[in-house]
């Protein structure tokens, strides 16, 4: 675990406008002075990211959002009080302290307050807002894990805070209240459930969104090795085509389908808690890719709780990757 000293010296260093990797309790972040522009571009130069893909601006508690935002709504702020600290992200209609570098050139912006102790920590001493996408090249696994940090990213990151394995293992979930009828544009580690309890009110998840936020890429959270999903009783099936086929074949196998023979070069029989399934989804790729695999075979998990989440990162991992 961090050191009050190491959170000291990763303070200094986004004053001088470098990159720091943080902890939070969804996955590693690749952290800039939010009100840097220059410090904001490097995160998209180290990340590989598309200017026009928006970041989640990280602060201290949620007294501090109207310095960071034009308006909050009643909606806003119910949430912010049930959910922060906490794996939720608002989008909020930008205010004058965030640049448009850090929104994608967007007149809205993401914000949320993380609940790790390192992460509060380093945005007190700081005193300011934190950019932080996921600490990983655009459109990989996120790391949930100092050491995926700097295997990944190397000596482009100027600190690295070790703050342990994240919690929650999944991002957070966003949900848009700059409309009339707020929506979740990205399930994550705060449920549909929770928040429709929370306001009284059913939510929609839309497929498509006119607000740009981070996740909506067709391909993402996507390990080296595709991605096939199927029915969770034709994953053994399909392992074994694709061996047979010449693949050397990952498998993530459900946990109902524990101790049934399976054909391939690595198995991950999955744990029944849909918690613990998310935290470690990211883990589970990053081995599978370790092992060699170049296919991994998964099934989809009912979409209810963090379920709907982990299915959400699954098919964006098994989208449509770049030419």
């Amino acid at each position: 675990m961090a050191r009050t000293s190491d959170v000291e010296k990763a303070a200094d260093v986004l004053r001088a406008g470098g990159l720091v990797a943080l902890p939070t309790e969804t996955v590693y972040g690749l952290g800039a002075d939010a009100e840097n522009p220059a410090a904001v571009a490097r995160i998209f130069e180290v990340k590989g990211r598309p200017p026009t893909h928006p970041l989640i601006v990280h602060i201290g508690s949620a007294d501090r959002l109207d310095d960071w935002v034009e308006e909050v709504p009643d909606t806003a702020r119910l949430l912010a009080r049930r959910f922060w600290p906490g794996p939720l992200t608002l989008v909020l209609r930008r205010g004058r302290r965030v640049p448009l570098e850090a929104t994608g050139g967007l007149e809205t912006v993401a914000v949320r307050v993380p609940d790790h102790p390192v992460a509060l920590a380093l945005l007190s001493a700081f005193g300011g807002g934190v950019t932080a996408p996921s600490a990983n090249r655009f459109g990989a696994v996120s790391p949930t894990v100092a050491d995926h940090v700097r295997t990944e990213l190397g000596d482009a990151v100027d600190f690295v805070l070790d703050g342990g394995p994240c919690e929650v293992g999944v991002e957070s979930t966003i949900v848009d209240v700059t409309g009339p009828v707020p929506s979740i544009l990205r399930p994550g580690g705060v449920t549909r459930e929770e928040l429709e309890a929370a306001l009284g009110a059913p939510l929609a998840v839309p497929e498509t969104s006119t607000v740009r936020v981070p996740g909506q890429h067709p391909s993402h959270y996507a390990p080296r090795a595709r991605v096939v999903l199927v029915e969770p009783g034709r994953v053994a099936a399909e392992a074994e085509r694709a061996q047979e086929a010449g693949h050397r074949v990952g498998v993530l196998l459900p946990a109902e389908s524990a101790g049934t023979p399976v054909e391939a070069h690595a198995v991950v029989t999955l744990p029944a808690s849909l918690a613990v399934y998310a935290r470690g989804l990211y883990g589970y790729l990053r081995a599978l890719d370790e092992q060699g695999c170049d296919l991994i075979v998964a099934s989809l998990p009912p979409e209810e709780g963090l379920g709907l989440a982990i299915t959400n990162r699954l098919h964006r991992a098994a989208g449509p990757r770049p030419a």
